[in-house]
């Protein structure tokens, strides 16, 4: 078999087995390959067969209807020529290029022609500035960039031997740009035919991801050309994608969820991708465009999900059959609403930047709420304590090595200190700890930085803010551990609330009580604050930030009574509250 052909059947395998784990564990083995490109050798191939060629890949619906609709032939032949074009401008295998754009056609085009050339790819959000840029374009050595019109400008005061590439309509002008720009309309006039300056080998680098630095500077994470594209045979078993699917991710370019879901495991299964561009989340729209769109699987965080169940979710008339869920674990309230109005169960998945999907609750499996589930296919997943490095059921959730998952990151591009870290004692550590029932079945606790000690309790600051949201008054809440001098530590909960809420003390009291009501006494939250959640780019929650204000009131050096810290807002205690008082 060709490498197409022995893709095509590990897929096929993994589509078979789609509703049976267990056997997909037992009897899934990676394809092994020292070449391939996702492009070439599986696009192309699509895109070739009449069968299959014009069948849809790619729809993009704007907020005022207009739609761009491509093909899977579309997208290869578009993409040989921005490959031509960008080699006839002096682009070589190897260069790295950011790509800094919005869901727009020319995304996809991009990556396509990328991969095809064997140029490194280092996606990045359109909201990033000069300051994060000068970091992106230095420690990513970065020798082009492609970038919407409009944020050519940023790019004036970014030092750095690299082209720019404009691209798409816009009001940027060239000369905000500080440097001689080209412009990427130019590559519809290069050639249909592509011819590869030589095969793609299995481990070269195709993509540098920036993580989103919730504790520390963002890592560089580093994927090859099968760790993603192939990689991605897991996420394609935990969302049960299949041929004809039209699936809708809602992920923003320039961070790996997009690629996980807008790009690579779609595509692997033959499915078309949607995207619904908004400027504003509006969930009746949304629902709408799925029901126009026949959208069948439907991919969203925990933010978008806790936004949707505020709606009115039977107005959506034709339901998703495949819901997931990624980012952080969903509450069981969400899943139940989601449930009760399309007769679907959200099923949560695990993964990273670092790697594909590790553990998820899969179509057809019996799922525990509040769980990740099993590990998928291909991975072999085991926890490790942190204090003893000896494998248990409560603790780091940590890879074996041998072999390594083809799914998993090559290390930290620049950083070999980072990447031996991470990959120690013939272990991949995720940095997340987990817990295992008598079913193999796991449970998310946190971040093994976030896991805190309270009076000799381990607490899992994801286990209270689930409480917390519970709370009709809580539109979402963050944990973390506030020093005390009896206790060690106790739980402070960082509040934001519901539209129809605001600050109060009787409305903190609330809070208190329903606490009391829902979690055992150690477990408690005994200090609260209403406050905005300090967060990344990305919108995950920068909780060292929060951690740090906590030090600052409560840490060594604090003087109880003393005037509050400058930035810090007024805290709530449990104290004041009494059980039982009115």
């Amino acid at each position: 078999m060709n490498v197409t052909e022995e893709f095509r059947a590990a897929r096929n395998k993994l589509l078979e087995m789609r509703l049976d784990n267990a056997r997909a564990q037992r009897e899934f083995t990676w394809p092994a390959f020292t070449e391939f490109n996702f492009a070439l050798d599986w696009i192309d191939q699509i895109a070739r067969d009449p069968a299959t060629g014009n069948n849809p890949a790619l729809v993009i619906v704007e907020q005022d209807g207009t739609a761009t609709r491509r093909s899977f032939k579309d997208l290869s032949l578009r993409s040989n020529q921005v490959a031509n074009w960008l080699r006839g401008e002096g682009i070589h295998r190897g260069d790295h290029m950011i790509i800094m754009l919005g869901n727009q056609v020319e995304l996809w085009e991009l990556m396509l022609a990328c991969i095809k050339l064997g140029v490194v790819m280092i996606p990045t959000t359109t909201m990033m500035g000069p300051a994060d840029l000068r970091d992106r374009v230095e420690r990513g050595a970065a020798r082009w960039v492609g970038a919407r019109a409009e944020d050519i400008a940023k790019f004036a005061d970014v030092p750095g031997d690299y082209a720019l590439v404009r691209i798409g309509a816009g009001t940027g002008s060239t000369a905000d740009a500080g440097r001689a720009v080209l412009d990427y309309s130019e590559s519809t006039h290069s050639a249909k035919d592509f011819t590869p300056d030589a095969p793609t080998r299995a481990d070269e680098t195709m993509l540098l991801y920036f993580t989103s630095g919730t504790t520390s500077k963002a890592k560089l994470v580093e994927h090859t050309h099968t760790s993603y594209p192939v990689g991605h045979l897991s996420t394609m078993f935990w969302i049960g994608l299949e041929p004809g699917d039209v699936h809708l991710n809602v992920a923003s370019p320039g961070w790996a969820k997009h690629a996980w879901s807008n790009v690579f495991t779609p595509w692997i299964a033959e499915a078309c991708v949607f995207v619904y561009n908004y400027t504003r989340f509006d969930a009746k729209a949304l629902m709408a465009q799925m029901d126009a769109e026949h959208v069948t699987s439907f991919c969203a965080p925990p933010t978008v999900w806790r936004m949707l169940i505020q709606a009115d979710l039977t107005l959506l008339k034709s339901p998703p059959t495949k819901v997931v869920s990624a980012g952080e674990p969903l509450n069981a309230e969400v899943i139940d609403q989601v449930e009760r109005a399309w007769g679907q169960l959200i099923r949560d998945g695990f993964g990273q930047t670092e790697t594909t999907v590790q553990v998820a609750n899969t179509p057809g499996q019996p799922i525990k709420i509040g769980s990740m589930g099993r590990p998928l296919p291909g991975y072999d997943v085991v926890l490790v304590d942190l204090l003893t490095g000896e494998e248990t059921d409560d603790g780091e959730l940590c890879l074996r090595l041998d072999p390594a998952p083809v799914g998993l990151t090559k290390g930290y591009f620049g950083d070999p200190a980072k990447t031996a870290e991470a990959f120690r004692g013939g272990y991949y550590h995720t940095g997340d700890v987990a817990s295992r029932d008598e079913n193999g079945i796991l449970t998310y606790i946190g971040r093994s930085d976030d896991v805190f000690k309270s009076s000799d309790y381990r607490l899992s600051p994801f286990e209270l803010e689930s409480v917390l949201i519970e709370h009709p008054a809580v539109a979402e809440a963050a944990v973390v551990p506030s020093p005390d001098e009896l206790r060690l530590n106790v739980p402070k909960a960082y509040v934001v609330l519901a539209a129809a809420y605001e600050p109060s003390d009787e409305l903190a009291g609330q809070i208190f009580a329903f606490c009391r009501e829902h979690l055992p006494a150690y477990k408690r939250i005994r200090r609260l604050e209403f406050a905005e959640l300090p967060k990344t780019i990305s919108g995950k929650i920068r909780r060292v930030e929060l951690r740090a204000n906590e030090e600052a009131r409560h840490g060594p050096g604090s003087v109880p009574g003393a005037p509050v810290p400058s930035g810090l807002g007024r805290e709530y205690s449990d104290s004041e509250f009494p059980a039982g008082a009115s």
